[in-house]
């Protein structure tokens, strides 16, 4: 699994922050910030969701190592 954001599409929500607070932060300004791009194990669940959550669609999870 790999994550990335697009820190111009974000909006500020924290939802991803909220969800995942081990692979995402947030900014002095609200802006997303990745931590760790390579989530363990345990964190993947939480990242999906994460994902699906982001309203602007700026949290990009990829399943594949590829």
């Amino acid at each position: 699994m790999r994550v990335s954001a697009d820190r111009t599409l974000c909006v500020g929500a924290g939802l991803c922050a909220l969800t995942a607070p081990g692979v995402f932060d947030q900014d002095d300004d609200g802006v997303v910030t990745v931590l760790r791009s390579d989530p363990a194990g345990d964190d993947r669940p939480a990242v999906r969701e994460a994902g699906m959550l982001c309203p602007s669609r700026a949290v990009q999870v990829v399943e594949a190592d590829t």
